[in-house]
């Protein structure tokens, strides 16, 4: 496993940035070289699409368009990955956690606030490196957006239902039939009466008439 040693020079009395911890409460501007100012040279490819970053230092995008970010060891120039990431700027801070530690007062970084606002590997060791560039970069992970549809609902007048029972339930049809049935002589009714001289008397009359 390759090992580096980890540069001392990374206070932020060492860097061209901006350290929020002085006794004044003032900041310290020392030297530092961005990646904003450096311009990167032109790759020099006519047959192949450009995948680098126009501005950042030490990531390519991918198809997917996600962002990859590897960096040279200075001294044998292997190369070292540091990951896939879904944005320019996690990748971007990535690596800047990677040469800080590999290069230390030399590196060029790709913000001017990472000397101090990224962690710091706790070895030269490639694992260890990958892994403080890991939890810098998901530091700068964008937060998912809630968005909220507001739907707006409009009042629609009442609507009153009416039902015609007789022609829900065909009554006019059934009444009809019975006016037709009524036209039939009716069955005759009988009744029992009994007068005052206790005379039972057989009274027919008819159901209805017509």
């Amino acid at each position: 496993m390759d090992c580096f040693s980890v540069s001392s020079d990374l206070s932020s009395e060492n860097f061209g940035v901006e350290s929020p911890s002085t006794s004044n409460g003032g900041y310290v501007e020392v030297e530092l070289m961005l990646a904003s100012r450096n311009p990167k040279k032109s790759a020099g490819r006519k047959k192949f699409k450009e995948t680098r970053h126009p501005v950042y230092r030490g990531i390519r995008s991918r198809n997917s368009g996600k962002w990859v970010c590897e960096v040279r060891e200075p001294v044998t120039q292997s190369r070292v990955w540091l990951g896939t990431h879904p944005t320019a700027e996690m990748a971007a801070r990535a690596h800047d956690v990677a040469v800080l530690a590999m290069r230390g007062r030399s590196a060029c970084v790709n913000f001017a606030d990472s000397v101090w606002r990224l962690p710091l590997p706790k070895s030269g060791k490639i694992v260890d490196i990958q892994k403080a560039a890991a939890q810098a970069a998901e530091a700068f992970r964008p937060k998912k957006l809630v968005v909220v549809e507001v739907v707006e609902i409009n009042e629609s007048p009442e609507v009153v239902l009416y039902s015609d029972e007789e022609e829900m339930f065909g009554m006019s049809g059934f009444i009809a039939s019975m006016a037709e049935g009524m036209m039939i002589p009716p069955p005759q009714g009988v009744v029992y009466a009994k007068f005052l001289d206790d005379v039972d008397v057989l009274v027919e009359f008819s159901l209805w008439s017509f």
